[in-house]
């Protein structure tokens, strides 16, 4: 069964709770914290060790994440050690953001450009972007020289291309046909 099929259900969970309590970027950081804790080697190794308990996971798990978990958070990193499920965290922590970036009617999309973008401009791209998407954007900005000039837009399955290492391929391409 897929990761994020088995997934659903916890992040789905956490979400209508925390939707509920108002506390969905509580619940968010919470989330990414405990994802990042999973995917460190030696709690890995430590959560796939098959002579601890449930419970001894979890409190070595909640140990490693210290403050970062409340109570409703360490009981819900109780929850997937009874279940087998806490090295789903990654998985879970994905989708919590997509069902927040839908309740909030709002996309995280990514802008790789030549050259640092300026406020200006990063708000032109927004705003063409929340146009096209019916939603609010949060614009982030990774500068990647490779690209010789022009942006890639990156915003959930939509892909926006016209950088110029793109162009010349294309040219490339259809002088070699």
């Amino acid at each position: 069964m897929e990761l994020t099929t088995c997934a659903r259900p916890y992040a789905k969970a956490a979400f209508q709770y925390a939707l509920a309590q108002k506390s969905l970027d509580n619940w968010s950081s919470m989330l990414k914290n405990g994802a990042a804790v999973v995917q460190n080697k030696k709690v890995s190794a430590l959560l796939g060790t098959p002579s601890l308990t449930a419970q001894q996971k979890a409190d070595a798990f909640i140990d490693v994440c210290g403050d970062t978990l409340d109570n409703n958070g360490q009981n819900f990193v109780r929850t997937l050690a009874d279940n087998k499920r806490i090295t789903l965290l990654p998985q879970i922590a994905e989708l919590f953001e997509a069902f927040k970036a839908e309740q909030e009617q709002s996309v995280d999309a990514e802008v790789l450009s030549a050259f640092p973008l300026d406020h200006e401009q990063l708000n032109k791209l927004a705003d063409k972007l929340r146009t096209r998407l019916g939603s609010e954007v949060r614009l982030s900005n990774t500068v990647d020289p490779e690209l010789i000039g022009g942006v890639v837009i990156r915003a959930g399955d939509l892909v926006i291309d016209s950088s110029v290492k793109t162009r010349l391929a294309k040219l490339a391409n259809a002088m070699l046909s």
